[in-house]
């Protein structure tokens, strides 16, 4: 059952500090957006892909957790095929998979705590501007990162019910009571929250 988007592991990507993981992902992201080339986006993707792989998680937990998301960009590929031109459509495709890949991996490899640590330092400039409370910023991340696995858990829950009463699983029928139950857990966390005086604005 998954609990944490977090493995445990001694891997390259786990030793490095948060921030520079972050700066990274960031930065490749945009070198990614100036490349148009497919050999070096598929190289980018193989060398994405065996970085996440290197966190120790297994083939198909890895395909579980990022199931959603590649067949939505699988969509987007599809949709992008029609409109535009094979090779626009594989350069765009290649570059959102490679993000996700690296995406995936420095989650993987960061703890939730270690998340909202570095983006509350990162934030502490935007408090100084009175533009927010860093501390904020920190906590709803963690808190986003947390309910990721919940949802995703609670989506299989719900499957699972769906198929024992014998009925057909869809998306558009379990939507709605996924939401709810989402959104019942969120008002109790946040009231939590609010009892003991953690968010400071």
């Amino acid at each position: 059952m998954l609990t944490s988007l977090h493995v445990e592991g001694t891997s390259l990507l786990h030793r490095m500090p948060v921030k520079p993981k972050l700066f990274g992902l960031m930065v490749f992201g945009l070198l990614l957006y100036f490349i148009d080339q497919p050999v070096v986006l598929g190289a980018a993707l193989v060398l994405t892909a065996l970085l996440y792989r290197s966190t120790g998680i297994g083939l198909s937990e890895g395909f579980q957790r990022l199931k959603p998301v590649l067949f939505t960009i699988g969509f987007l590929a599809a949709v992008n095929l029609w409109l535009l031109s094979p090779n626009e459509a594989l350069v765009i495709t290649l570059r959102l998979v490679a993000i996700l890949f690296l995406a995936a991996a420095v989650t993987a490899s960061t703890t939730i705590a270690d998340f909202m640590a570095a983006v509350t330092d990162l934030a502490r400039p935007l408090e100084k501007l009175g533009v927010m409370k860093a501390s904020d910023l920190g906590l709803a991340l963690g808190l986003v990162l947390r309910f990721v696995p919940d949802i995703a858990q609670r989506y299989e829950a719900l499957k699972e019910a769906h198929a024992a009463r014998g009925i057909p699983v869809k998306l558009s029928r379990m939507l709605g009571p996924l939401i709810i139950s989402t959104l019942k857990d969120a008002d109790r966390i946040a009231e939590a929250i609010d009892a003991r005086g953690i968010r400071g604005q």
